[in-house]
């Protein structure tokens, strides 16, 4: 189990980035959460087993289609043990 704290920069807003992200969350099976930030850009935390956890963050480097990614920031953070997937 590993957590991952993901910020995406670029024309991320507006774009279905959140919907989307919590669909493929939900395909791989990753926990987490994910928002809208007021600087523009996109924050989200995902946990869950390292392949699934490491193909969202994949996922997040060129997001749904419209999305215009730019840059993605990924920590590492101490999993808390969360369950399900939310839009914040």
């Amino acid at each position: 189990m590993i957590r991952r704290r993901v910020v995406v920069h670029g024309a991320v807003q507006g774009v279905f980035f959140r919907a989307s992200c919590q669909q493929e969350a939900s395909r791989l099976g990753v926990a987490g959460w994910v928002a809208n930030r007021p600087d523009g850009a996109v924050e989200a935390a995902f946990e869950g087993e390292s392949g699934a956890v490491t193909a969202l963050v994949d996922w997040c480097r060129q997001g749904p289609p419209r999305a215009e990614v730019e840059a993605v920031d990924v920590t590492d953070e101490e999993p808390e043990g969360i369950r399900g997937f939310d839009v914040r």
